[in-house]
């Protein structure tokens, strides 16, 4: 989830840019456990390469702690940046002598690789053992028809944010509590605002959608944009979006940058610009906030993690076990925490103290409880624009919304069917 989060979000297989468990056969092979006849020896050095598509320094801090507590055996890791990771994916993904033994992405690029088939399950190479720590929703990202072919390593999702020199008094607890606070504080005139969101990018509205049980793909590749609570969702943030100026990225962002906007919901990507811009700011989750149908407000979440190459996992099982255990340990959260302020995976992680004191980090494991990993398959890739073309149609076009959800619902099937 990068800055260019609409465009990115209607662009390609999903956010790459924005968490039950899939039980492991009895007879898997446990990480360390022996390895299978004619694969690596405990006593040869053997290198894993991951290639991945993101920020130098998070796979650098990755690999440090990784590698370090994989020293003994006599494994290392190295991390391969490859631009447009999944289009080399599928020119490499089964070329046991070019391609890579794992990868590092997103998790709603899971889908689109399994239909590949050239992933693993990490049944195959680890033991259950392996996601015990993992926050559940985290777990549920990287699974795939009852499956688990993705061990989640670090977070993000959308948190409240706000200035603490505009805002005044507590942050509501219900979400019509914010709407008053709104309205009172809100000065469209002026071009001044209590709370602003991108309230016409379904990443953003995907917290009142999914809070009253509507959703944009269901598990089984069926769109639900006119589903009656998708449309209860998309009505209810309507009278929001009324109140938050156009709702474009740029927009939101300088108004909160320029303090012209109290606060914004948005997600840590926007932190770095907050900080240069001198505000104190505070955060809270969106998860303790609730909508008058008494449930939280459940934004998407995206989960960065690892898959195994089938390749990989014929030619070094219990090496890619070992890596497994490693990247899914407290040491590589708490270090990616400490490092690039990011959310780790690993519920215990959260027991360091440094870790435990960062507002932001706690805000998001916070908003793990309610949040939904974007939905995984395919099918997602081609869902992001009727669903923005739905809501701007709704909020910038005035255009009712049950008529507006029809005529998405139907473009939305007519994508799915031309991708097929």
């Amino acid at each position: 989830m990068k800055k260019a989060i609409s465009l990115l979000l209607s662009a390609a297989l999903a956010l790459g840019m924005l968490a039950g468990c899939g039980q492991t056969p009895s007879s898997a092979p446990q990480s360390g456990s022996a390895a299978a006849p004619g694969s690596e020896t405990a006593t040869e050095p053997v290198t894993i390469k991951i290639w991945h598509d993101g920020d130098e320094a998070i796979m650098q801090t990755i690999a440090d702690t990784v590698n370090s507590q994989l020293s003994g055996d006599n494994i290392t890791v190295t991390f391969e940046k490859k631009t447009g990771l999944s289009d080399q994916l599928k020119l490499y993904g089964s070329d046991a002598a070019n391609g890579p033994d794992m990868y590092f992405y997103a998790h709603d690029s899971l889908g689109t690789f399994v239909t590949m088939d050239i992933l693993a399950p990490l049944s195959e190479v680890a033991g259950a053992d392996v996601l015990s720590d993992a926050l559940p929703m985290t777990v549920e990202a990287g699974q795939i028809g009852g499956e688990q072919y993705f061990l989640p390593v670090y977070f993000e999702t959308l948190v409240f944010l706000y200035n603490k020199a505009l805002w005044q008094g507590d942050i509501p607890t219900t979400t019509e509590d914010l709407y008053a606070y709104m309205q009172a504080n809100t000065d469209t005139a002026a071009g001044t605002y209590a709370v602003v969101n991108q309230h016409s990018t379904a990443y953003n509205v995907s917290p009142f959608i999914n809070g009253f049980g509507g959703y944009i793909l269901n598990e089984e590749g069926q769109p639900g944009l006119n589903d009656p609570k998708t449309i209860e969702g998309v009505e209810y943030n309507k009278k929001f979006a009324a109140l938050q100026a156009d709702g474009d990225y740029n927009t939101v962002t300088t108004l909160f940058n320029e303090g012209k906007a109290a606060a914004i919901i948005g997600g840590p990507w926007l932190v770095s610009g907050i900080r240069d811009a001198g505000i104190n700011f505070g955060v809270a989750s969106l998860s303790d906030m609730t909508l008058p149908n008494g449930n939280p407000l459940a934004p998407y979440a995206g989960v960065q993690g690892v898959g195994v190459l089938k390749t990989g996992a014929e030619a070094h099982p219990e090496a890619i076990g070992k890596v497994l255990a490693a990247l899914a340990s407290p040491e590589v959260g708490v270090a990616l925490a400490k490092s690039s302020g990011c959310a780790p995976a690993n519920s215990k992680a959260y027991e360091d103290p440094e870790v435990a004191a960062d507002e932001l980090i706690v805000a998001i494991q916070k908003t793990a409880e309610t949040a939904q990993p974007m939905p995984n398959i395919p099918e997602m890739g081609v869902l992001w624009g009727p669903a923005e073309s739905f809501l701007v149609a709704v909020n910038k076009s005035g255009e009712d919304v049950a008529t507006a959800a029809e005529t998405a619902q139907q473009a939305a099937l007519q994508a799915i069917a031309d991708m097929q």
